[in-house]
């Protein structure tokens, strides 16, 4: 018969995780700096105008689709490099094409830089796709419609 190893060395608790309050801490800090797909849905189908949504990718990607009620970053640099017209007393949320492009990160570092309050999107245009939500097309904004989400199972 055998018997399990008495002892067996972890990858996982190589390095030994921190107490609840510390991972509380760190979590809370993380999501003030990040926000999905999903609950920006929900701001925006909720005519939340605490935030506005600013696509970092080049002016023909937005043009080529966006999300609803998104600006572009790219014609605002363009139209106003102080960033004056923006209100400061938004939190703005940015995004990109998705993991591999980093659009979002250098879109908030450039409105914190100036004093803006900001956070990423994850997963940008490519999760927002992936979560089924609808797009919008050309110049204008757009507006997300529709009465609520279906339940996301991963709240």
């Amino acid at each position: 018969m055998s018997h399990p190893p008495a002892h067996r060395s972890s990858s996982v608790l190589s390095f030994p995780a921190p107490s609840p309050a510390e991972s509380a801490d760190y979590m809370r800090a993380k999501l003030g700096f990040h926000t999905d797909a999903w609950d920006v849905a929900e701001d925006l189908l909720a005519g939340c105008d605490d935030i506005v949504v600013l696509d970092t990718r080049a002016e023909a990607a937005y043009l080529e689709a966006h999300v609803p009620g998104a600006l572009s970053l790219k014609r605002l640099l363009q139209q106003d490099p102080s960033l004056v017209g923006l209100d400061r007393s938004k939190v703005y949320v940015t995004y990109c094409d998705g993991i591999g492009c980093n659009g979002s990160t250098k879109g908030a570092y450039a409105l914190a830089s100036r004093g803006f309050q900001v956070k990423e999107m994850l997963g940008g245009l490519d999760f927002w796709k992936r979560d089924g939500f609808p797009l919008a097309q050309g110049s204008a904004p757009g507006r997300l419609q529709g009465e609520s989400l279906i339940a996301c199972s991963c709240a």
